[in-house]
């Protein structure tokens, strides 16, 4: 199990600088509590051939990563003709990506406004997971609004979180956020990461 861990941390890479502190601040968005509802409500909503996913960031990430689960759940939710007509699991990434829009289209399609959808690579590279549980939630309350008799779990699941989520940020809050968004923009424009590293092994070639 271990070795496991230390693979995916290596697939990842290093973050350097602000961009680390900035994905500390969108990783503190990512709501445990809220996996646990989307993780009983999806599987509630497309039966046992789902599975369940391991408990925790990276185990949601892995579970809905091939776009296949996302496709099943936005199936279930529309009472006539399927938006998304081939399901199969691949472990072709440009196959997984284009399964995950598939979804995001039959999302949108479906109601779920541009405001509220994550991105491909938010999901498949890991990149922004708040976002993919922002996304989950908004279709979890269409669902709910809608009423059309295909929402499989508690009501109150959904339209608890909608309400709660209008108060989570104040104004400054969210004007940090930018902030640092803007820092993190202006320090690219420096000296990029093979720049610096060329430079080390310049010097290191001239000690020896």
């Amino acid at each position: 199990m271990a070795s496991k861990g230390v693979v995916g941390m290596a697939n990842k890479g290093p973050s350097y600088g602000l961009s680390r502190q900035v994905q500390d601040k969108i990783d503190s968005k990512y709501d445990p509590e809220l996996e646990q509802i989307l993780v009983e409500w999806i599987t509630r909503q497309c039966g046992s051939t789902v599975g369940k996913p391991e408990s925790g960031k990276m185990g949601f990430q892995a579970w809905l990563k091939d776009g296949c689960v996302l496709s099943e759940l936005i199936n279930s939710l529309f009472p006539g003709e399927k938006p998304v007509k081939k399901i199969q699991s691949s472990t072709m990434a440009f196959k997984q990506m284009e399964q995950i829009s598939q979804f995001l289209n039959a999302a949108e399609k479906y109601g779920v406004t541009k405001t509220d959808m994550f991105q491909t690579v938010d999901l498949w590279e890991g990149k922004d997971l708040a976002a993919v549980q922002r996304t989950l939630s908004a279709l979890g309350s269409l669902a709910v609004t809608k009423d059309e008799g295909t929402y499989n779990g508690d009501p109150n699941w959904f339209f608890k979180k909608a309400q709660e989520n209008k108060r989570e940020f104040t104004d400054e809050q969210l004007k940090a956020g930018k902030n640092v968004i803007g820092l993190q923009m202006g320090s690219n424009k420096g000296a990029s990461q093979e720049g610096m590293s060329y430079g080390r092994q310049r010097q290191i070639l001239q000690h020896h």
